[in-house]
């Protein structure tokens, strides 16, 4: 069995949350799972994550694959350099791990490209 550590969506339409679980590889995305690590809610803002560390830390020495998503989550949050100091038998004591995620800046047009892109849509 090849374990995954994902996201499972739940919430209402249009306002997700999503739970870190650890499932099958062959399993759907809210199928059957095998543990509960933690959740993750980005209609916060800011975003916030909570992540059961022990379970996290029990799963990834077990050899349980994150998903590309839930990656770049323990990524941002602070978990990953975290558990990775701590592999390499260095001194965690001084790492904290986020509840919160930084929302990306949207990318906006300057007032050139938006007139030129406007000038452009009135030629054709």
């Amino acid at each position: 069995m090849a374990a995954r550590i994902r996201l499972r969506r739940l919430g209402a339409k249009k306002r997700p949350t999503f739970r870190f679980v650890v499932t099958d590889s062959r399993m759907p995305r809210d199928g059957r799972f095998i543990e509960i690590l933690g959740s993750y809610n980005p209609i916060e803002k800011p975003a916030t994550v909570k992540i059961l560390e022990e379970k996290m830390t029990h799963w990834l020495n077990q050899g349980a694959i994150p998903s590309d998503t839930v990656m770049s989550l323990l990524k941002q949050v602070g978990f990953l350099k975290k558990y990775e100091t701590m592999k390499k038998g260095g001194d965690i004591s001084g790492i904290t791990i986020s509840e919160t995620i930084t929302e990306r800046k949207k990318k906006r047009k300057s007032k050139k490209e938006a007139k030129e892109t406007k000038e452009t849509k009135a030629e054709a």
